[in-house]
């Protein structure tokens, strides 16, 4: 998980880099929490998109999951 603190260490370490630059301690947990961020927005994107239910033209609803689920079966 990602905290405030993390994104405020990720912010401060940009605007360093654009400044006088960084060491190579620096690049590499600049590096680590960048990845730690990512994997935390793809996480939380996929848990948003795996809650959606789809409505199709003819009203049925259809839960994303089991959508995905269907579609790799058929494949």
């Amino acid at each position: 998980m990602v905290t405030e603190k993390d994104i405020a260490r990720i912010n401060e370490l940009y605007r360093k880099s654009k400044s006088e630059g960084l060491t190579p301690e620096e690049k590499e947990e600049q590096a680590v929490l960048r990845g730690a961020y990512i994997a935390a927005v793809r996480e939380n994107l996929r848990g948003h998109l795996e809650n959606m239910k789809i409505q199709n033209p003819d009203g049925t609803i259809v839960d994303v999951k089991s959508r995905k689920k269907t579609e790799k079966k058929s494949h």
